[in-house]
């Protein structure tokens, strides 16, 4: 079955398989702007969000996606701040911090273990030496 949809860089009609909703020209294009983006960084330690976002000409809301999907990561001396969303510390990419990242997992983990002890146990219908009888 197919999926058809509008590409939301230059409106055409195309067919979507998965990933951001961009035909494969915009998404080769926006691929360049983050080798662009990344390779700016890496040479501009120093660089704020706008000066990034106004040299490789894109949006800044795109350069905070790319951090919090953990392709682009911030130098420790970068001007750029990215808080964690849950504690609000200082971190360099994704979404969460390390600290926090780990809590959730060990919840997620004893969400898991705790629904597991308390679903009803299916009994098993024990063997017999009761045999099928045939009558003749």
């Amino acid at each position: 079955m197919d999926d058809i949809r509008t590409c939301r860089g230059c409106r055409k009609i195309f067919n979507y398989l998965s990933g951001p909703i961009l035909c494969a020209a915009c998404r080769e294009k926006l691929e360049e702007k983050f080798q662009q983006t990344k390779q700016y960084i890496e040479e501009h330690r120093g660089a704020d969000m706008r000066e990034i976002s106004e040299a490789c000409e894109v949006e800044m809301s795109q350069i905070r996606q790319w951090l919090k999907e953990e392709r682009l990561e911030l130098m420790s001396d970068s001007a750029i701040i990215l808080e964690c969303e849950s504690c609000g510390v200082p971190i360099r990419s994704g979404k969460f911090c390390d600290k926090c990242r780990t809590a959730m997992a060990n919840n997620l983990n004893s969400l898991i273990r705790d629904n597991k002890a308390t679903q009803p146990t299916l009994y098993k219908r024990e063997k017999s030496s009761a045999k099928m009888r045939f009558l003749q």
